[in-house]
């Protein structure tokens, strides 16, 4: 069983390609009424979430290797290094 971070990334990238593929096959390529704002709304967001599950994807294995980000010194920890001779 995969981490759970792993696994909603690969429920976004499936999903977001999921719809990418059906609105380009079966309403942008042929023709029929015209494509509605809210549909060109979805297909935005699409790619969003799969931008989105990529970088969840990513990021898990990131952790599983055990690589570490980088985490901002809190501003009162700046302030004490500042005043140390």
């Amino acid at each position: 069983m995969m981490d759970r971070q792993k696994l909603i990334g690969w429920i976004l990238v499936l999903w977001s390609g999921g719809y990418i593929v059906y609105l380009l096959k079966a309403r942008i390529l042929v023709s029929g009424p015209p494509i509605e704002r809210k549909e060109w709304i979805y297909f935005i967001l699409s790619f969003v979430g799969l931008v989105l599950g990529t970088i969840n994807i990513r990021m898990a294995a990131a952790r599983a290797r055990g690589q570490v980000f980088y985490k901002p010194q809190s501003l009162t920890a700046s302030k004490r290094d500042k005043n140390k001779p």
